[in-house]
């Protein structure tokens, strides 16, 4: 258990660590040094790239976890595990990249009248995803081996470095743009290749497979599931990833990019997403197992409660500051059009955040089967909304298609778990902290108002003055929304945290 433990301290320190890479690198590289036609070329290769990685695995990151069981023995390294794993995405590559070509014409007659940059580039999307995909593979063979710090490094942290140093040789004219993008393509290749070579100073894997290991009721068992979760994936990774295309194929590469920056911007309300929903997944777990549907429920509730309070807190602060942060950014003037997408999608996120520990419970009741249909539903109202409000409202349409279609998904897979597993993620305690959020907002406006003005005038340089006026507000809003929740004691969890701080206060004092 302390190995468990240690790694995922040092791979959440790797995610942050990441998070504060990638900041620098989109708020002050890509916005000072790319057009924005250029970062959605990026944004559309790198998505396109990620979809295509995602179905060629055939589900091998999922069934890795459920299969390895069988096939650990350290004596005889897994039995030809990882080198099956290596085979069966390999098979995977050469079957959905067979597909690609088959489609290919139509894809190009999507993106060729307002995306031809892209076409230009469209055949740099197979070796970005063949990389990506045994990225993964290989990442997911060392978490089973319960090691993930080095491969998360080199995910969250190396790539992010690389392609910052690809950003700028190519701001400095080192590189041309055929030179960036064959550059994005050969960083995930380095990743890859650091990934194998880690795996095999572990010393417990091999590239031989032993057939005859395998028995008829594995191999019946590994097809079924498998072909469950191509389907599966074919829906739910096609979510994400459907705006960036409908954006960059109706509206063009350059109102992508600009798109870009605001979902960037959004998907800073999730980061506390990855650690708590880390936590609460094998506690979900055990008590679904043990039918405990009374502590499943409670579980579920606490989980919403703070998932809800993390993002919706985060939310808070960006947007109270959202003028200033566009008022930062290099050419903020041309990516500031956005606004409203940053506030639609953070509220997607906070939605998402919030409820989707209704799907692990789906997940792990025998009902699991039933996911596959909620996530149909999802990609069939996402495509739809699309289609409809893209050519009303441009970016903003995307942003409400996505809106649009996580309600109508939630509302019929939470319906159904509170319906056959009698759990909900909704709490009293929810509706506190909603009301808390609400009301800073009302006071941030009150502040702006009538007091943001005078502090901002007392300086001739306005930039100064934004800082300063950011600095007071941000301060005195976050410190008054922590001290309500604090006194009306919505979660003994945090509470206890802010009761530990003080202690160590007092301490440090005396």
């Amino acid at each position: 258990m302390g190995v468990v433990v240690r790694q995922t301290i040092k791979g959440t320190i790797m995610n942050y660590i990441g998070v504060l890479v990638g900041f620098i690198t989109t708020f002050f590289i890509v916005t000072k040094y790319l057009t924005p036609e250029e970062v959605g070329l990026t944004r559309v290769l790198v998505d396109a790239s990620i979809l295509l990685s995602s179905l060629a695995q055939l589900g091998t990151s999922t069934s890795a976890m459920r299969y390895y069981p069988y096939f650990k023995d350290e004596k005889e390294k897994d039995h030809g595990f990882f080198g099956w794993s290596v085979i069966i995405s390999f098979v995977g590559f050469i079957v959905f990249t067979a597909l690609f070509f088959v489609f290919k014409t139509p894809i190009e007659n999507y993106f060729s009248q307002n995306s031809e940059l892209f076409v230009d580039y469209i055949y740099f999307v197979i070796p970005m995803a063949f990389f990506m995909m045994y990225l993964l593979v290989f990442e997911t063979n060392s978490n089973l081996l319960m090691r993930i710090v080095v491969p998360k490094f080199i995910r969250e942290v190396g790539i992010r470095i690389m392609t910052l140093i690809v950003y700028l040789l190519y701001a400095f004219d080192v590189i041309n743009l055929d030179g960036m993008v064959v550059s994005l393509c050969l960083t995930y290749g380095i990743a890859t290749l650091l990934n194998v070579i880690y795996l095999f100073t572990l010393k417990k894997i091999s590239f031989k497979i032993q057939p005859s290991y395998i028995s008829k009721w594995l191999r019946k068992d590994f097809i079924f599931y498998t072909l469950f979760l191509i389907i599966s994936s074919l829906a739910s990774n096609l979510v994400p990833v459907l705006n960036t295309f409908f954006v960059s194929g109706k509206l063009g590469l350059a109102i992508a990019g600009i798109n870009t920056i605001a979902v960037y911007i959004a998907n800073m309300v999730e980061i506390p997403y990855r650690s708590l929903a880390a936590i609460s997944r094998p506690q979900i777990s055990q008590s679904m197992k043990d039918n405990n549907v009374m502590e499943v429920n409670a579980l579920t509730q606490n989980v919403s409660l703070h998932q809800f309070m993390a993002s919706s807190f985060i939310f808070f602060l960006i947007w109270i500051n959202i003028d200033l942060l566009y008022t930062l950014i290099p050419n903020g003037n041309v990516y500031d059009e956005a606004k409203l997408v940053v506030f639609i999608l953070a509220i997607v996120k906070i939605i998402n955040t919030s409820l989707n520990v209704g799907a692990t419970v789906l997940s792990y009741s025998k009902y699991y089967y039933y996911s596959l249909l909620f996530t149909i539903i999802l990609t069939v109202s996402t495509i739809i909304m699309n289609i409809k409000l893209i050519p009303i409202w441009g970016i903003e349409g995307a942003a409400i298609a996505s809106l649009i279609s996580y309600l109508i998904y939630y509302t019929f897979l939470l319906t159904f778990v509170n319906w056959r597993v009698k759990v909900t993620p909704f709490s009293l305690k929810e509706f506190y902290t909603l009301l808390i959020i609400v009301s800073l907002f009302v006071i941030d406006w009150l502040l702006q108002t009538y007091i943001s003005g005078y502090i901002t005038s007392l300086f001739r340089i306005l930039i100064i003055g934004q800082i300063l006026d950011s600095v007071l507000r941000t301060s005195l809003l976050a410190i008054l929304g922590i001290v309500t929740i604090y006194k009306l004691r919505i979660s003994k969890q945090v509470n206890d945290i802010i009761d530990k701080f003080l202690s160590l206060l007092k301490l440090t004092k005396n």
